[in-house]
């Protein structure tokens, strides 16, 4: 497919220099006709379209379970990763002990530590992979809480370390959020050795808010005892007959427009292909990384890591910031930097208009 017809449907680009997925992904155009066509339907026919409610969750569970190789049994729909990871904590018996990385994704941190839990670190440094695995053997935690693509950073923990970690610890449940790599290349659920892996849809996945998944292994379900209940926990296939494991996750009435969003999203990616979507993102986050190399825009042991995303944090300050914005070239503050990501929509040219505003 050509790389100037992944652009089509995305009116924002005609408009700016779009690289900030990190912060919102774009929502494409078939994505926003279904949301056009979905309120047109509950307008004119309210309780007549909510009928179909639990078919159209089906849909989505199924959708999920397909592009993620997770069989939809194992499959929860969540609003978004920050519910779904507070409702996993919930799950796990207190006191425990939690390992996870320093200065990771708030909504993960946070969460962990406002709970009964003792909480141990791993510094986020050049060491970081050695840091965790000196953690696990020294402090035995019960689970590793962690973002596979780091905020601030975009540092990234390889999935072939993850299989390295549970060849070491069998025991120790591995959480991921991936609300910040799900989107960007294939990802084989099952394949993995995560345990329970969770992200909201409104990032790469292009899913507009409101939308999120987990996906869970079928060795860990023994090792939760979920908690939430409500009228949506035993409707629908997959749920009572299963144990009700993922109604558990699922305790309300689900909104059709946003979890049918995160469908055709995904049924978006798939017409594209997601090795066309890796190619692109592979090409272009390896263009930037190079540029930032060179201009001396990245730390030193995060430019040398094997396995990257594409979300870089450049050295910058809140006016480098404003003369980008002022350019139309929409980035993010993050941390002691400036925050830049590109997706499969972006191009050459977009990095090149940012080339030019940074003078590199």
């Amino acid at each position: 497919m050509l790389m100037d017809n992944l652009r089509k449907g995305f009116p924002v680009l005609e408009q700016y220099t779009y690289l900030n997925t990190a912060a919102t992904g774009l929502l494409p155009e078939k994505v926003w006709e279904f949301r056009q066509d979905h309120d047109m339907d509950y307008f004119l026919k309210a309780s007549i379209l909510k009928e179909k409610m639990g078919d159209m969750l089906t849909g989505v569970r199924e959708t999920v379970g397909e592009f993620f190789n997770c069989a939809p049994n194992r499959v929860a729909l969540i609003p978004n990763f920050s519910y779904g990871f507070n409702s996993i904590l919930e799950s796990i018996d207190k006191p425990n002990k939690a390992l996870l990385i320093e200065n990771d994704y708030p909504s993960i941190n946070w969460a962990v530590e406002s709970r009964d839990f003792e909480v141990v670190y791993a510094d986020m440094n050049e060491d970081l992979e050695a840091n965790i695995i000196e953690k696990i053997e020294i402090e035995k935690p019960h689970f590793f809480a962690f973002s596979i693509v780091q905020y601030i950073n975009g540092v990234k923990l390889s999935l072939d370390f993850l299989k390295k970690l549970k060849e070491k610890f069998p025991e120790l449940i591995l959480i991921a959020d991936g609300t910040q790599y799900f989107g960007t290349e294939k990802f084989n659920f099952d394949e993995s050795v995560i345990d329970i892996a969770m992200s909201s849809g409104y990032k790469w996945m292009s899913a507009g808010y409101g939308n999120g998944f987990m996906l869970f292994n079928e060795s860990v379900q023994g090792k939760l005892s979920p908690k939430h209940l409500g009228f949506g926990s035993l409707q629908g296939k997959y749920k009572a007959h299963e144990g009700n494991f993922i109604g558990k996750f699922e305790p309300g009435h689900y909104d059709t427009l946003n979890f049918g969003s995160l469908k055709v999203a995904i049924e978006h990616i798939q017409k594209i292909g997601i090795d066309t979507i890796s190619d692109q993102v592979n090409t272009l986050k390896e263009i930037a990384r190079q540029r930032f190399i060179k201009a001396g825009l990245l730390e030193k042991w995060i430019a040398e890591r094997k396995d990257f995303s594409p979300l870089f944090n450049i050295k910058g300050n809140d006016s480098l910031f404003g003369d980008l914005k002022g350019k139309d070239i929409i980035t993010s503050l993050r941390g002691e930097g400036i925050r830049v990501s590109m997706h499969y929509f972006n191009t050459e040219k977009d990095l090149n208009q940012l080339f030019k505003a940074l003078n590199i």
